[in-house]
């Protein structure tokens, strides 16, 4: 038998919860999107004044960070220096900006979160404020 530990309602909503208050701390204007460990959503939220865009690009950082087992960012750099172009993968959702992170439980991707909205930078540290609240609750 094969047993898969994988995150629960309350785990996507400490991740966001945690964000979502960080980002109105911040008056930063983001969507935040949690996924399981096939990329599919299981949580999303969009803060007042948050590009449109940014829907779908927070959903794709963390669907290709779940999907890819590493940071979406790592995923792009490494197409560029291998030169290996990302339409390879056969998979046209990939999102290789900074933004999208694995969440891990036991060596295991249990699912990722992608965040959108500001600088690359800025999305990976709200990213990791979401991860670090579910590792420590």
């Amino acid at each position: 038998m094969y047993q898969q530990t994988t995150l629960s309602h309350s785990d996507t909503m400490t991740i966001l919860n945690t964000i979502y208050e960080k980002a109105n701390a911040d008056n930063a204007t983001i969507a935040v999107a949690v996924v399981d460990a096939h990329g599919e959503l299981l949580g999303f939220i969009r803060t007042d004044g948050c590009r449109l865009s940014s829907i779908q690009i927070a959903q794709l950082k963390a669907y290709s960070a779940a999907r890819e087992h590493i940071p979406s960012k790592e995923l792009g750099r490494r197409s560029k220096e291998e030169g290996f172009p990302m339409t390879n993968f056969g998979e046209l959702k990939y999102v290789t900006w900074g933004g999208g992170l694995p969440i891990r439980c036991n060596d295991e991707v249990v699912g990722a979160v992608g965040v959108s909205g500001m600088s690359e930078d800025d999305d990976i540290a709200y990213a990791e404020i979401g991860i670090q609240a579910l590792v420590n609750s």
